[in-house]
């Protein structure tokens, strides 16, 4: 048989079966979602959501969360440790059989534990298989136990090396370089999933300490969460940057035709919804049927008590059921025992009776707060009307965005600079501060592929404007027919319709000052407010424009931070005393067109950061914060995270 035949043989040896975690390690997105900053993370939660299924169960108070020194993580719990005996079918202990075998794990069986986090079965053998190293130790019938791996393989049989009077799993592990782009975790991320989970389960201490920093008294950086009031404390920790309009926060716990439900909601004076929901501790990015059930019971019930109390009388144009939910922060979390999850992301609850367990759950409570509160009641409706009168005039201002314009034709903004290409997926639009630097943009672009929308001044602060407000503000109609799209779809008249969207590249091109900063914190802002999904889809970046250039004869190098600078001024001294240009960006238009497209268009050369959102409920607190009316939440982030610095006058 000839080479070539015998390459495009096609037989039963073709076929490779992936013995257990190898699978893993070829496709780990699949498991895990990505392999960048988002998975890594991801390995963590994981092993956490073994120890909150064992604290659902009854059995587990105290969770704590270590970074250690070389970036290797600890998890430790004092749960009921897991169970080390042999494995009748397996003939290997049971621990092995958790950490090394897919879909294996007390959660299928229903008898173990009622609900829990992760059904699927996969979490800490795809922890294993992903890590370099890997060693647990279970503490458990008075013994302790330990096991260690190596890219999930066992090094040796499960062993007692001890005893013990406690109980509880300390699972310590690598993350594989080989695998991951990037293997350094972020004290914030994990703090603010930790602190969801307090949340989420009232009662579980819960703590993160990083061992790769000291704080002022020389200890580690540590934060310890713990929740009583669950949800409703979720709520109000949300809530904390804006000014509400109730007096206190609705809520509700309890269990409807099987499914435990807990809600917490509160109005306040902005004017955005701001609902999370949760299925078995899993954020539901996309909704879902207890999202559907919660939006019917609120609507339904106070449509209904407006009616009743006459005050709808004098309003002209029909209530829609987005007008029930402006201002609202809410937290729905549902417990399902087999949830299916639906979407792209399977982060979109699909059970059918979860819909009228939490509708009748809402509507329960709701009915119950009104009748007893009816000053707050009256303050709702009130916010409701006012949300009603407020989307009228934003239809009638998106309208106008919405209609072409008869100078242009093409309906597209004048200050456009269009590339030639029409295929979105290669197309990258650039939204730079100023006409002089969108002059330099234009120029040193490349027309093919490339558009350049200058943006006059600071645009609109969106978390304090009213919507129609926002529809009438020039910069802003000049970003929706730039981009091409617009609001409202056949199901939701509010939401983005991103069909006729013309660039997959967003791209953010402010200076590298503290102006420029401002600016591209407001346009995300308006972003994150207003075209989200563009967001989530990973449409969005930042530029990321020089501050130093650098010259030494022909020599010339750009630098992107001080730290920078100050490392390639000595390298190009090479020892020897040399004067070394040093040239200060201060913005976008000091620089000519070739040095831009070297520095920030050149897709060769350039470093984008794309925009991306890890907590939901987090991102809408910090923008609440940093841009809505309420100073002291903003003062108290200011000093925590600015440095300081000691200016001579």
């Amino acid at each position: 048989m000839s080479e070539e035949n015998k390459n495009q043989d096609y037989s039963a040896d073709n076929i490779t079966v992936l013995e257990g975690l190898e699978a893993v390690r070829k496709r780990p997105a699949m498991y895990i979602g990505d392999i960048g900053q988002k998975g890594l993370h991801h390995l963590v939660y994981e092993v956490v959501d073994n120890s909150i299924d064992e604290a659902l169960a009854g059995h587990c108070s105290h969770i704590d969360c270590f970074i250690n020194e070389d970036n290797s993580i600890t998890v430790t719990d004092n749960g009921r440790g897991i169970p080390t005996g042999m494995h009748e079918k397996e003939g290997r202990s049971a621990l092995e059989v958790v950490m090394t075998v897919l879909h294996a794990g007390g959660k299928f069986d229903k008898g173990s534990y009622k609900v829990s986090g992760g059904l699927h079965g996969v979490g800490v053998s795809c922890v294993n298989a992903l890590s370099e190293d890997l060693r647990v130790e279970v503490h458990r019938d008075g013994k302790v136990f330990e096991q260690e791996y190596k890219i999930g393989v066992p090094q040796y049989d499960v062993r007692e090396i001890g005893i013990t009077d406690k109980t509880g799993t300390f699972v310590t592990f690598k993350p594989d370089a080989s695998i991951f782009v990037e293997t350094i975790y972020h004290f914030d991320i994990l703090a603010a999933r930790l602190r969801e989970l307090s949340f989420l389960n009232k009662g579980i201490n819960l703590s993160i300490t990083d061992k790769r920093r000291t704080d002022d008294e020389g200890d580690f950086v540590k934060e310890d969460f713990y929740s009583e009031g669950g949800l409703k404390e979720f709520v109000t920790f949300l809530d904390g940057t804006r000014e509400s309009i109730l007096n206190d926060v609705i809520y509700f716990d309890g269990e409807k035709d099987g499914v435990p439900v807990e809600v917490a909601m509160v109005y306040n004076s902005s004017y955005t919804e701001n609902v999370h929901s949760y299925v078995n501790n899993i954020n539901t990015h996309e909704g879902g049927t207890h999202l559907s059930g919660f939006r019917r019971g609120l609507t339904r019930t106070l449509k209904k008590y407006a009616d009743e109390s006459g005050l709808l009388k004098k309003v002209k144009f029909e209530i829609s059921g987005d007008d029930f939910r402006e201002g609202l922060t809410a937290v729905i979390s549902v417990k399902v025992m087999e949830p299916q999850f639906e979407g792209q992301t399977k982060t979109k609850l699909g059970n059918k009776e979860v819909t009228s367990a939490v509708s009748q759950s809402v509507s329960d409570m709701l009915s119950f707060y009104l009748e007893e509160n009816p000053k707050q009641a009256h303050i709702i409706v009130q916010k409701v009307i006012l949300a009603a009168t407020a989307r009228n005039a934003a239809r009638k201002a998106r309208e106008m965005v919405q209609r072409k314009s008869v100078m242009t034709g093409s309906g597209l903004p004048g200050k456009l600079s269009d590339c030639s290409e029409r295929d979105p997926e290669k197309c990258e639009i650039f939204l730079v501060e100023g006409d002089s630097a969108g002059g330099t943009a234009k120029q040193g672009r490349d027309r093919h592929f490339q558009a350049i929308l200058p943006l006059r001044g600071k645009i609109l602060n969106v978390e304090k404007a009213m919507q129609h407000k926002v529809f009438e503000n020039e910069e802003i109609k000049n970003m929706y027919t730039a981009l091409g799209v617009s609001v409202g779809t056949e199901e939701d008249e509010r939401a983005l319709n991103t069909e006729k969207l013309r660039y997959h590249k967003v791209v953010i091109m402010t200076d590298a000052d503290i102006d420029g900063s401002h600016i591209a914190t407001l346009i995300l802002t308006f972003f994150f407010r207003y075209m989200k999904e563009l967001v989530e889809k990973g449409y969005i970046y930042i530029a990321t424009p020089p501050l130093y250039l650098l010259k030494k004869g022909k020599d010339q190098r750009y630098c992107w931070s001080d730290e920078e600078r100050d490392r390639l001024i000595e390298e190009m001294k090479g020892g020897k005393d040399v004067n070394i240009g040093i040239q200060r960006y201060k913005g976008l238009g000091e620089m000519n067109a070739i040095q831009l497209w070297d520095t920030t268009l050149n897709p060769e050369q350039r470093t984008l950061k794309q925009v991306t959102i890890d907590s939901a409920a987090e991102a809408d607190r910090v923008f609440s914060m940093l841009m809505g009316d309420e100073v002291p939440p903003r003062r108290a982030f200011i000093e925590a995270n600015a440095k300081y610095a000691n200016i001579d006058a």
